[in-house]
């Protein structure tokens, strides 16, 4: 018992030192910028506004791109901090599983975090220590990026004109290079998309999709269990669905730790089975899945989710939380069991289990005067550490009924078990788990419906998740 309570106090104590030190970062950060013009740009009006990335939670692979004087070797951070490595015009922000990105408005590309498959486009050979600190991706001179995504093991950054840039390394053909390419150390154009102008990409652990601007589809990459539709020769189950009913609720019933670590391990043991199933080793665009644009899309960890314009939502791949928000278990992108009455997509985000979707919802609940022009967060899937932010059942599409109804959700993002969603007034909401500080609620403990976080000063721009860390760009308010 003596043992248990000495641990406890130890815990304690970190948790008190790790609340403490970024709050004496933050204050020393928010009054050195309030000192110097430093990360200024210039508004519509003319006015002059102040511009900054900020990150919190897990620190262990460098994502959040801080100082080790500040949280220290591989250190998490509870609350946003700054990233003072970088540029003071970045526009955008995005994060890869344990690596994160970000676009500058000349069209430069920084990187920083995980570098193991070189997805930081500085070359494997760099020395690890350098990892954290962002630095220009050199390969990309030549192209004025105007927007990037990742994985965990690759890169992506769309130049002005459409084209898609890869690099990192995956041997299920994430790079969509061709076939048996499975490395690029150096920013790789996609030629099968060459002839086409790229608007986003998604990608999952082994998966990818990219969306043109005039709405066609293209699916690349590892294809189990219909992830990619119809894709491939044929679909085939991957070993990570055919989960005996024991291991599932063993797996789910399991306290946090455990459940992550028995997941985890599930995936390792069952990645190494999978060798010899398909892969779709360049971009293919899908024919006959639905007629109409696609206006969305977003990947999990292993399955993927694609908006019409018309409000068709479908999902596929891996159901093993409900991910899919359908009854029916055919594999292929099917339709989502969500209430097209009371609910219209408009777009979509994913976390590595559970999926999400800001909804157009009507006004009045007249059958004859229906006007959509409010919008929620609905969520569904793995809700083990209450990333849902909801209650009620898990594998069907439902509102996130605690988030401020004068806070309209503009965009969401998911992480491994912990959510966001950013709204139209610049307010940052959070919920899941709390492990590592990646709700930046100054603590580790999770969190069951949304929580705003107090940013002091600061609005809001965009926020994204990686699996356990997350990126902001914001300015003053």
């Amino acid at each position: 018992m003596q043992s248990f309570r000495a641990s406890n106090q130890r815990m304690l104590l970190q948790l008190i030192s790790k609340r403490c030190e970024p709050i004496f970062a933050l204050q020393r950060y928010r009054r050195c910028s309030s000192e110097s013009t430093n990360g200024r740009s210039t508004a519509r009006d003319g006015s002059s506004i102040f511009t900054a990335v900020m990150s919190f939670g897990d620190g262990s692979q460098g994502a959040l791109g801080l100082p080790t004087s500040v949280i220290g070797i591989g250190g998490d951070a509870y609350e946003p901090l700054r990233i003072a490595g970088l540029p003071s015009d970045v526009r955008s922000v995005s994060a890869g599983h344990y690596h994160s990105l970000a676009v500058t408005s000349r069209g430069e590309l920084w990187t920083w975090g995980r570098n193991d498959e070189g997805q930081l486009g500085r070359g494997s050979s760099t020395p690890r220590y350098s990892w954290s600190e962002p630095k220009r991706v050199e390969g990309l001179a030549d192209v004025k990026v105007s927007t990037a995504f990742a994985s965990g093991v690759i890169s992506v950054a769309i130049g002005d004109d459409g084209s898609l840039w890869v690099w990192g390394k995956s041997k299920r053909g994430q790079l969509g290079l061709g076939e048996g390419i499975t490395q690029a150390i150096v920013p790789s154009r996609v030629e099968a998309l060459a002839g086409e102008v790229i608007a986003k990409v998604s990608l999952g652990w082994g998966h990818a999709l990219a969306q043109t601007v005039n709405g066609k589809l293209y699916g690349w990459g590892y294809s189990a269990d219909g992830r990619l539709g119809q894709l491939g020769p044929t679909l085939e189950s991957s070993p990570l669905d055919p989960l005996p009913p024991d291991t599932i609720k063993g797996i789910r019933e399991h306290s946090d730790d455990d459940a992550l670590g028995a997941a985890e391990k599930f995936v390792r043991e069952s990645m190494a089975r999978e060798n010899n199933l398909p892969i779709i080793w360049e971009p293919q665009l899908f024919k006959e899945i639905k007629s109409g644009e696609v206006t969305d899309i977003a990947c999990g960890l292993d399955h993927s989710l694609v908006l019409y314009g018309d409000g068709t939502l479908l999902s596929g791949g891996s159901n093993i939380y409900g991910q899919l928000g359908r009854a029916n278990v055919d594999m292929g992108l099917l339709p989502v069991d969500i209430d097209r009455i009371s609910f219209k997509p408009v777009a979509l985000a994913s976390g590595l289990g559970h999926s999400m979707a800001i909804c157009k919802i009507p006004s009045s609940s007249s059958e004859h005067n229906k006007e959509f022009n409010l919008q929620k967060a609905v969520t569904w899937g793995w809700n083990r550490n209450s990333q849902l932010g909801r209650t009620g059942s898990e594998n069907v599409p439902l509102p996130v009924e605690r988030l401020k109804e004068e806070e309209t959700p503009v965009s969401l993002s998911g992480g491994r078990v912990h959510s966001l969603a950013l709204t139209s007034n610049g307010n940052l909401w959070v919920w899941g788990c709390g492990k590592n500080g990646r709700l930046g609620l100054g603590s580790s403990f999770d969190e069951p419906e949304p929580m705003p976080v107090d940013l002091q000063g600061f609005r809001v721009l965009q926020a994204v998740s990686g699996y356990d860390h997350n990126l902001l760009l914001v300015a003053e308010s």
